[in-house]
């Protein structure tokens, strides 16, 4: 079996950013995404630039439209063995 060195995270992803990168990955408008979420484009725009909060209700209605686990996008940096240490 090949040696491998895990990854070291390299930058900080916040709940918008986390939105923007699925949504561009998935080649979908923000005028798309609240088309098919019901949630105004204005709205998308201000959680991508972290100006509006996300929420739970926001994120499930998100995660639907975007066809992924809310908690993507609710908790971008996650990082379960550091929350095991504290």
């Amino acid at each position: 079996m090949k040696e491998f060195t895990k990854a070291e995270k390299r930058i900080e992803v916040t709940v918008g950013d986390s939105l923007r990168i699925i949504r561009e990955l998935q080649e979908i408008s923000q005028n798309e995404l609240s088309r098919w979420s019901g949630i105004p484009q204005s709205t998308i725009s201000a959680i991508e630039h972290d100006r509006t909060k996300l929420g739970v209700e926001r994120a499930k209605v998100l995660a639907r439209a975007l066809k992924c686990h809310p908690a993507v996008l609710v908790f971008p940096g996650w990082n379960l063995e550091q929350e095991s240490a504290a």
